[in-house]
């Protein structure tokens, strides 16, 4: 076991409940059936925050596992775009649905409106696979 997964108990969610919070910062020990119930936490609360995913990675990569930290990283990142935004880059990111402009546009969105980087870079390196492909 390494040195973060000594510190960090993993999964996140049954060594250090407390520490983790919801999207809307909640902790995690506050979301029970009682709070749903009574009002006092709702459907906002049900996801993930980011500094979850992002210690998430943080274990991956400690563990050897650097595609899984990165996709963890990338997944914080959406966190932080809206769920219309997020579509339609899946959508454009399908083969044929976009030129290869429009790709690069996209990624430039992420970057610059939503700080969303790595998402950015990886959507830049599709754009460069797809047109090498043809699949644009």
């Amino acid at each position: 076991m390494s040195e973060s997964q000594r510190a960090h108990p993993y999964p996140l969610g049954e060594g250090d409940r407390a520490r983790i919070k919801t999207p809307t910062g909640r902790p995690l020990t506050e979301l029970t059936l009682e709070a749903l119930r009574a009002g006092q936490a709702g459907a906002d609360d049900l996801g993930i925050h980011a500094d979850t995913l992002k210690e998430q990675a943080a274990i991956a990569q400690e563990a050897g596992f650097p595609q899984l930290a990165a996709n963890l990283r990338r997944a914080a990142e959406l966190t932080r775009i809206p769920n219309e935004v997020v579509l339609s880059v899946y959508e454009a990111l399908r083969p044929y649905r976009v030129t290869q402009e429009r790709l690069l546009a996209l990624a430039d969105e992420l970057e610059t409106r939503y700080d969303a980087i790595e998402n950015a870079a990886l959507i830049r390196e599709a754009a460069q696979a797809y047109h090498e492909s043809g699949l644009l």
